[in-house]
């Protein structure tokens, strides 16, 4: 019965390492233009990426005054998801706000 038990040295070394990949990473960035409003992007960015008033108006101003924001860092799946419904927003509001993602 002790003998079942042991279990040799041999056995241990080739059980199969399982390494788990990191999914590699998005930023979903926001690009100024000269006609949607502020007060509109600041909704956007509350409504789509759950961001705080204080948040919202920060990135706004990034975009602003620098041209582009980063909205937030997502796997390659959900910044596709969040750019689609970006774009789809401002779409159907009649703005020709862009959205783009870019690998960290």
């Amino acid at each position: 019965m002790a003998d079942e038990l042991k279990i040799s040295s041999q056995q241990l070394l080739t059980e199969p390492k399982v390494k788990e990949k990191k999914p590699k990473l998005y930023k979903v960035i926001l690009l100024n233009d000269d006609y949607t409003p502020m007060e509109y992007v600041v909704i956007l960015l509350r409504k789509i990426f759950n961001k705080s008033e204080s948040e919202a108006v920060n990135i706004m101003l990034m975009v602003h005054k620098k041209g582009s924001g980063i909205c937030g860092i997502f796997t390659k799946e959900i910044a596709e998801t969040k750019v689609f419904k970006v774009l789809k927003m401002a779409k159907n509001d009649q703005h020709p706000l862009k959205c783009i993602m870019e690998p960290e």
